[in-house]
């Protein structure tokens, strides 16, 4: 028989998360501190909301883009938190997650051998969805003495004839970095000049701390070179719900929207419904939830300087990112004896990008209970490591 599988599909890499949360899966009084997803349940009115919508026999297909009621609440709550103007009935798609509209407007703008700029550490997602396209992925390597923020000269340097696209992953996973206004001003000048789009990921963007999330599509020039996207997985705590949307130029969503009719149809009509609701009475519950959040960060960071791991302190998002180096192993390694020898479960930083290496992703989406027994079990391993090394 012929081979069956396509040469592109595989080469692409499993994601480095997966393998990890298999063995947790099945091993006892284990402790997982890897996986992004809220330890909240979605808030009653959200839930109830999707119920009476069940109850009222809403389980049609809504429109190819979205209900117009929630594509109308999505415009206000851009106007109001971000300061951005768009058009619900042609600047705007509702799609199944961030990660769909991701893959879908990679997919509508990307020609061959066009070049994607994917800053790193980030999401797993960018780089295979980027190859999937057909476009040509070209890394940019993030650095911990620039807090994990993307530079003007970083940028400039990887630029060529060929780049199209920038992705833009802020507030970061893994890292937890943030770009300000001012940060955000720099990459603008550049992205103007050089007449490129950009893709904005600003799933995490009300998990910021110390400060307002900035929008580079809110800038001068930049609202017709982003395609935005968000959603309510980790703000509203409605990661099974499988929700999110795209906002942009209304050429550029026209053709995501055609890629959409044909591969998914609409998103979830239960879900839709749940998310005008969340936009409409749901701020009260992201403030909680942000602050919960925030209490957990700084406990989280002071505890790892204490064990003696150096960490960059996270401004946004819900992860640390903390430097084993010291150590002398790969991440992997680092991961792997942790899990088998004291049963907490963490990512290695490579699962981001080679240039993750000498780093874990730790998530503080886990109570403080949860937080306390997984580093306890953390600074018996260091203590460990550190007795090895003598």
């Amino acid at each position: 028989m012929r081979d069956p599988i396509s040469k592109k599909t595989a080469e692409i890499k499993p994601s480095g998360i997966r393998k990890f949360f298999d063995i947790v899966s099945e091993m006892k009084d284990a402790i997982s501190l890897g996986v992004g997803e809220p330890d909240f349940d979605t808030p009653w009115h959200i839930r109830e909301e999707g119920i009476y919508s069940l109850e009222k026999g809403r389980t049609f297909y809504t429109s190819n883009a979205g209900l117009k009621d929630l594509k109308i609440e999505i415009a206000h709550y851009l106007r109001r938190r971000c300061g951005l103007s768009y058009d619900p009935n042609h600047e705007m798609i509702v799609t199944v997650g961030g990660s769909e509209a991701i893959d879908i407007g990679l997919r509508a703008m990307l020609d061959p051998g066009d070049e994607v700029l994917i800053p790193q550490p980030s999401y797993v997602s960018y780089l295979p969805c980027v190859q999937l396209a057909d476009g040509v992925p070209v890394i940019i390597e993030l650095k911990e003495e620039n807090e994990f923020r993307l530079t003007k000269e970083e940028l400039l340097a990887a630029v060529t004839d060929k780049t199209k696209i920038l992705i833009l992953p802020y507030p970061n996973n893994p890292t937890g970095a943030v770009m300000g206004e001012e940060d955000l001003k720099e990459i603008a000048e550049v992205v103007v000049s050089k007449d490129l789009y950009v893709i904005s990921d600003e799933i995490y963007s009300e998990l910021t701390y110390g400060g307002r999330h900035v929008s580079i599509a809110s800038l001068p020039g930049m609202k017709e070179r982003t395609i935005l996207i968000n959603g309510f997985s980790k703000s509203y705590a409605m990661t099974g719900w499988r929700l999110g949307y795209a906002a942009g130029p209304a050429a550029i969503i026209a053709q995501m929207l055609k890629i959409h009719q044909f591969a998914i149809m609409c998103a979830p009509t239960t879900s839709q419904y749940a998310a005008v609701e969340a936009l409409r009475s749901g701020d009260p519950d992201v403030e909680m939830m942000r602050d919960a959040y925030d209490k957990r960060r700084r406990f989280l960071v002071h505890e790892l300087r204490r064990i003696g791991l150096p960490c960059f302190e996270p401004r946004g998002a819900f992860y640390v990112f903390p430097c084993i180096r010291e150590f002398h192993m790969t991440s992997d390694e680092f991961a792997t004896r942790l899990l088998t020898e004291e049963k907490v479960a963490v990512v290695p930083g490579t699962a981001f990008g080679e240039c993750g290496e000498g780093f874990l992703r730790i998530s503080y989406a886990y109570s403080i209970d949860n937080l306390k027994k997984a580093l306890q079990r953390l600074e018996r391993f260091v203590g460990r490591l550190k007795e090895e090394q003598k």
